[in-house]
């Protein structure tokens, strides 16, 4: 893997595109170990609020993106949704471990007829995307109407002392959690990533734009994650 995370500037266009899967490919191991020791497990409840929000009949078709290891479509399948996996990285699909149908592919061109699911999930990679507005487009595209989404994703939080402990538990603890049990050059993207994102309300605007209505944003533990939600119109 490359040391593109290293860097102060973070990696634009297709060199970004590459980093990404190439580190996910070389964290796809432990990553679940990693996720449970240095979010104290809460991304287990992150990930079970964004699918109790999408409150779909049972049987609905979900989509899941950027599926990593297949944590989300265990819960999908819990809840009685099928779930399918889609992922740009091969390595996080060869540890997947839910069973969900799996596909490697660019989740920004989704190999999916119009309006085929009856809802999308993504969890934390909101930020990994090359171009947001266009995994939007793909979203709305693919989604039938009535169909709802549920996207997570690390947040800013607005409260001024969980801000300051969040800047330094993870601008200087997790680097050195994902040290020693993974990666490090790819865990010291984590806290650099959350600058690809747009603001909340811009990221609400985009939804509405490419045909979605009902679109909210809630924060999540003080704003730790944020969780994206919306209707297709």
């Amino acid at each position: 893997m490359d040391n593109a995370w290293d860097s102060v500037d973070l990696p634009q266009g297709q060199a970004k595109v590459h980093a990404v899967r190439s580190m996910f490919d070389a964290i796809a191991p432990r990553y679940d170990l990693v996720n449970r020791i240095m979010t104290f497990r809460l991304d287990v409840r992150w990930r079970r609020i964004a699918i109790h929000c999408l409150g779909l009949p049972a049987k609905s078709v979900i989509l899941d993106l950027a599926s990593g290891t297949g944590d989300m479509c265990i819960d999908l399948r819990k809840a009685g949704y099928q779930p399918l996996s889609m992922d740009l990285s091969l390595g996080m699909l060869i540890a997947d471990r839910s069973n969900a149908p799996r596909t490697q592919t660019d989740i920004l061109q989704l190999p999916c007829a119009n309006t085929s699911v009856d809802g999308v999930t993504c969890g934390f990679a909101l930020r990994n995307l090359l171009d947001l507005n266009t995994f939007f487009a793909e979203l709305s595209r693919v989604t039938r109407s009535g169909g709802r989404i549920a996207l997570l994703d690390v947040g800013i939080p607005t409260n001024p002392l969980i801000k300051w402990g969040n800047s330094i538990y993870f601008g200087k603890i997790v680097p050195r959690i994902g040290g020693l049990l993974s990666n490090r050059a790819a865990y010291n993207y984590l806290p650099k990533s959350v600058a690809y994102l747009p603001s909340p309300a811009a990221m609400v605007d985009m939804l509405t734009q490419n045909g979605f209505a009902s679109v909210e944003h809630r924060q999540l533990s003080g704003g730790l994650t944020q969780l994206l939600l919306a209707t297709k119109a």
